[in-house]
């Protein structure tokens, strides 16, 4: 079996199928990161994106605060980090994408590898749309927010969403920076543009924390953000939560899988899967820092949703001190998390594309980056002029967020979680986990006999039926 005993009895397993990752054996030049740095910053930014600074903040918002970040912190520990290590020791054992990593487990389980890169695939449609959002929000602070009131950003907001044209622009220039970087490679691309970025990410968020929390009244929102209120907590704060897990960490795209793939075989996983999903979770964290402090501050009320960031924010900018800068600094700490995520979900299909087809890293990029264009176009027109394109009723963007948050990645990690606890097994995953005995791993034992086996796929479960609307 796949990573048994040291000394390589299992060659047969490891050994490339005819057809099937026809260039990532360890020897065929695969690409793979420069460094255990360069890992750690590209992994980190997949993670970090508009699930961090967007998501998180208007679910804290709507289920009262400081007992979601509880619930939410207390899932990341229990699931959430044990299932970013299992997708990074499967995507190293394999050096295959997800559905070559599948098929080299075993080959009946090759069309459950799709799960992921599909979750991407959707996810990606809507996401470059917000982050095209972003990009004119951007431009926005550049001129200054003014005097901007309430209503007068809520009109904002909604012009820009249901535009026919403007939208669809912005949207193009994001999903074509995201090309660009995956054009060159995961050394020069990837890696070289996230260990700039995901460090400038973590000074920005700091500074504006830092800003936030001083600012007059901002005791109020901290004590909504930190103060647990256990009597709003609902089965739906559990089932948000859980599903935040997973958006936040890219847990069910592939993504993290695939950037595993790229992982050199003497680094610890256990120990970079921790520091990565942490990293995470301090983003997501501190960005609740930024924003109910400063809504709170100025009287907004927290459960704004997903306008949050979009129609709350660019108010308190037009009437805070420095509030120009401030809102430069927020809108360009978005555009840079948005960037760094979607470009790990591009990578995650492009990755499948090549081994699959055998294509080039050029054509694989145009061509997948082509669709996500198209079919982002369509889900942006359906929140204006094409509002009757509608799935099962939801307009296409609401459709493609459904379809990606709440069925393909709870599903794909329910599956990720059943194929290496039970199929691929303790004995192979603690091997690969510890390098062959090398590295130390005390709970490795509880990670894959409770974690994987039991409680992750019964609260992922959860999750995914609650998502087809069944609990």
């Amino acid at each position: 079996m796949l990573g048994g005993h040291r000394g390589g009895t299992c060659k047969a397993r490891l050994r490339v199928k005819a057809g099937s990752c026809t260039a990532v054996s360890p020897n065929s030049g695969r690409e793979a990161f420069g460094s255990r740095l360069g890992f750690v910053l590209s992994t980190a930014g997949a993670a970090i994106g508009l699930g961090n600074l967007w998501r998180f903040p208007w679910l804290v918002g709507m289920n009262g605060g400081g007992a979601f970040v509880l619930i939410y912190l207390a899932i990341t520990l229990l699931v959430g980090i044990g299932l970013f290590m299992c997708e990074v020791s499967l995507g190293r054992a394999t050096r295959c994408s997800s559905i070559g990593a599948f098929s080299k487990i075993r080959e009946s389980w090759r069309p459950a590898g799709a799960l992921g890169p599909l979750a991407s695939f959707f996810a990606l449609c809507f996401y470059s749309v917000v982050g095209g959002w972003v990009i004119c929000y951007f431009f926005h602070s550049l001129a200054g927010f003014g005097s901007m009131t309430p209503s007068a950003s809520a009109e904002l907001f909604a012009s820009l969403t249901s535009a026919p044209v403007l939208p669809l622009a912005f949207h193009g220039i994001f999903i074509g920076a995201t090309m660009g970087i995956c054009l060159k490679g995961v050394r020069d691309g990837i890696e070289r543009f996230s260990t700039v970025m995901t460090p400038l990410l973590f000074v920005l968020v700091f500074l504006l924390a830092l800003r936030a929390l001083v600012l007059p009244g901002s005791g109020e929102g901290l004590r909504f953000y930190l103060v647990p209120d256990f009597s709003k907590v609902t089965a739906g704060t559990f089932r948000d939560a859980l599903g935040q897990v997973f958006f936040s960490l890219s847990i069910g795209t592939g993504s993290i899988l695939t950037y595993g793939s790229y992982l050199g075989k003497q680094e610890n996983i256990p120990k970079l899967s921790a520091v990565v999903s942490l990293m995470d979770t301090a983003i997501a964290f501190m960005a609740g820092l930024i924003i109910f402090p400063v809504a709170f501050s100025y009287g907004f009320q927290p459960t704004a949703g997903m306008g949050l960031a979009f129609i709350t924010l660019p108010a308190v900018f037009g009437e805070m001190p420095a509030g120009n800068l401030f809102g430069v600094l927020f809108f360009f700490l978005f555009l840079v998390a948005a960037l760094t995520s979607s470009i790990s979900y591009l990578e995650t299909i492009v990755a499948c594309l090549i081994e699959a087809n055998g294509w080039g890293r050029r054509r694989a990029v145009i061509l997948s980056g082509v669709a996500v264009f198209v079919l982002g176009c369509l889900s942006s027109l359906s929140l204006g002029p094409l509002r009757g394109l509608a799935v099962g009723g939801r307009n296409l963007f609401e459709a493609l967020d459904w379809l990606a948050v709440a069925v393909f990645q709870p599903l794909a990690g329910m599956v990720i979680a059943i194929l290496v606890g039970w199929v691929w097994g303790k004995r192979n995953a603690l091997h690969e986990v510890t390098n062959g005995g090398e590295i130390r791993f005390r709970l490795g034992n509880a990670w894959v006999d409770i974690i994987l086996k039991f409680i992750a796929p019964f609260l992922v479960g959860l999750i995914f039926l609650a998502g087809l609307s069944l609990i």
